[in-house]
């Protein structure tokens, strides 16, 4: 009986170990994910290049920065997907087909629920975060010379 004790102890210290050191490894890689995330928001921010980037992922969603300057993006739809939009900077004009324009500033966070035709435009640049679905095309359905494919975005 004492040696099927000292076994059982034994199991329980090794798993009671594991768990600690899978917790530290987990704990690492959330905190070097954090990492990479700010220096890819900071880097993004930074660049007079593209305009959207890819730069996390949670769960089945893309987190995306988005810099935004004039009236370039058309009307479209999401027949499938939710968008969510933070901005960081600037003054985003966000239209929804038949409801009141509205204007987003810094701090602003907006969801555009599915199925809802819309566009949005920018006077000066625009810098948001924006949040969709993996599935969700870059323009909806059309295809224009601004649409980027999934590739395009990282």
């Amino acid at each position: 009986m004492a040696s099927i004790m000292f076994y059982l102890k034994e199991k329980s210290n090794l798993l009671l170990n594991l768990k600690k050191d899978a917790l530290k490894a987990v704990d690492n890689i959330t905190k070097e994910y954090k990492k990479e995330f700010l220096r890819n928001v900071k880097i993004y921010i930074k660049s007079n290049g593209k305009k959207v980037k890819v730069v996390g992922e949670v769960n089945a969603e893309y987190v995306k920065l988005v810099k935004i300057k004039g009236e370039e993006i058309p009307w479209h739809i999401h027949g499938n997907e939710d968008e969510l939009f933070y901005i960081l900077e600037g003054v985003l004009l966000m239209k929804l087909e038949n409801k009141p324009s509205f204007t987003m500033k810094k701090g602003d966070l907006f969801v555009v629920p599915k199925g809802v035709n819309h566009r949005f435009s920018s006077v000066k640049e625009c810098k948001i975060i924006l949040i969709e679905s993996k599935t969700t095309k870059h323009t909806g359905n059309k295809v224009l010379s601004i649409t980027k494919n999934i590739n395009q975005q990282f």
